[in-house]
């Protein structure tokens, strides 16, 4: 039975990072984006991440951040893995020479067979909506766009909360989900409640896809 990965992104307090890892979550994401409402700085993001219990992966989002700013913050946490949200090409995500994840922004025209062979050597792809600015705003895409024979690891995002993972799970079958604001009290303030029951949907979620019967070999 897969297990699928859950992320939380947008930590920014202590309190939330452990109520986040105790209501199941693999990885923590922090974001070193500016002009996000739930942006910190590299050095708050080393303090957070230390704190982090062995087997959580922290995770550093970057939208179109400099190569120093990358080396700065990897200064600060040197184990986290690598978010790319911005317009950074395949060689900008390789510079770092670290496993990175690469957000795609869901939309008409957009392949997903192409971007998993310019981004081959990503950890995975993160799907996102396609809205103004960067990130999904909390806005779910077409689940119909995932094309079910891309051949590398995929991770689902975008207005995703506890009401709808489960379908989400259901449809797209990603090997991981990553949630923010469908987890929140208000911008970079999680709710411990609507973490635990996101986190329970989504094992719910991998139950009822495993008990799902199986289609006839062909």
């Amino acid at each position: 039975m897969h297990r699928t990965r859950i992320k939380i992104c947008g930590l920014t307090r202590e309190a939330d990072e452990d109520a986040a890892v105790a209501a199941g979550a693999d990885a923590i994401g922090f974001v070193l984006y500016p002009k996000s409402p739930r942006a910190i700085s590299a050095q708050r993001a080393g303090e957070l991440a230390r704190r982090l219990p062995p087997f959580v992966t922290p995770v550093l989002l970057f939208v179109n951040a400099s190569g120093a700013e990358i080396d700065a913050a990897l200064q600060a946490v040197p184990n986290a893995l690598l978010q790319f949200h911005g317009d950074e090409t395949p060689a900008q995500c390789r510079a770092p020479a670290r496993p990175y994840v690469r957000a795609v922004r869901m939309g008409p025209g957009v392949s997903l067979l192409d971007c998993a062979a310019s981004f081959s050597d990503a950890q995975a792809l993160l799907l996102d909506a396609h809205v103004e600015g960067y990130g999904g705003g909390g806005k779910v895409f077409d689940w119909s766009l995932v094309l079910p024979d891309v051949a590398c690891r995929l991770v689902l995002s975008g207005g995703l909360n506890p009401a709808n993972v489960t379908d989400g799970i259901h449809r797209v079958r990603p090997w991981a989900v990553d949630v923010s604001s469908g987890v929140e009290a208000a911008k970079g303030v999680k709710d411990a409640v609507l973490m635990q029951q996101f986190c329970a949907e989504v094992q719910r979620a991998d139950a009822l896809v495993a008990s799902a019967p199986r289609s006839p070999a062909a």
